[in-house]
């Protein structure tokens, strides 16, 4: 994401066998559960979800974020949240958002054309929610750029859940050669003391299909979306950056720093066709009008 990397530069900164059942006696005590409340001590605890605001970035000129040159002279506010995904299991944290040193510093101007700010960190948020970086158990990201890694620093307990197209974008191969931002790359550099588990495609993260990790790449090599099972919405896409905006979702459009554009292309119509296929809810991570109506929970 080169438009993103020059901004950090400019900054000082995550069943039994199948039988009839026998026949209950007429004389069966009356404090024996019923049905009904059996099947219901038995059913999976509800899946949960907190909606975090890892930042706000204004964007005062949208110009790249299409590559057809049609948003020069634009501007918009966006959104920058993660989520903790509350499973039986354990917790899986989306998204780490922006550098965590912005909390409380006020808005600051990057680049000349994002103006950037965070009320506070992810660590104080758990706090709010009674829980602690302690509490994370799993980590993934929908992508490596900036402004979606900014607070790995205050989850360095828990097992990062990484593409292996997106692990390699952030840790070239041996022998590979790619000019990475060195800005950028001491970002990545703190993600190297965590647990990795690297995947490849589509990942069950509890083994249950209430948690699918979704590689849809272009954005990024390893670019990957969200899939919930909620227990109120049905299923629930968290679109990562897969577009930024609802105008660029309509438009197909396609940020001009994007690693590949026929890649982008080729995942939007994945996306779209599971999201009508599922008649799911699909939250744009840095669409203001997506997010303020969820209230910080997805039920």
């Amino acid at each position: 994401m080169r438009l993103f990397h020059a901004l950090l530069a400019t900054t000082a900164f995550l069943l039994a066998p199948a039988c009839a059942p026998k026949a209950a006696p007429a004389d069966t005590p009356a404090d024996t559960p019923a049905a009904e409340e059996v099947a219901e001590a038995e059913a999976p605890a509800p899946l949960t979800v907190n909606v975090l605001d890892c930042g706000t970035i204004n964007v005062l000129d949208l110009d790249a974020f299409s590559s057809a040159g049609d948003y020069a002279g634009q501007t918009d506010t966006f959104t920058d949240t993660c989520y903790v995904i509350n499973h039986p299991e354990g917790r899986l944290l989306w998204d780490l958002g922006l550098p965590g040193m912005l909390a409380g510093a006020g808005e600051q101007n990057v680049g000349g054309i994002f103006n950037v700010s965070l009320d506070k960190t992810i660590s104080e948020q758990l706090a709010d929610l009674g829980l602690t970086p302690d509490d994370i158990d799993y980590v993934s990201l929908s992508h490596d750029h900036f402004d979606h890694i900014g607070q790995v620093d205050q989850v360095q307990g828990a097992t990062w859940i990484v593409q292996e197209d997106e692990y390699n974008d952030m840790f070239p191969p041996e022998g590979t050669e790619r000019e990475v931002d060195p800005q950028l790359a001491a970002m990545w550099a703190a993600f190297r003391p965590l647990e990795v588990k690297t995947i490849s495609g589509d990942y069950d993260v509890f083994g249950d299909g209430r948690v699918k990790i979704l590689e849809m790449p272009g954005h990024t090599p390893g670019h990957s979306v969200l899939l919930l099972d909620m227990p109120e919405s049905g299923p629930v896409l968290l679109a990562g950056d897969l577009w930024h905006r609802k105008e660029s979702r309509e438009l197909r459009r396609v940020p001009r720093f994007n690693w590949s554009e026929p890649e982008t292309l080729a995942s939007m119509d994945k996306f779209e066709a599971l999201a009508e296929e599922l008649g799911a809810k699909v939250i744009l991570q840095h669409e203001p009008d997506d997010v303020e109506p969820l209230g910080g929970v997805i039920r």
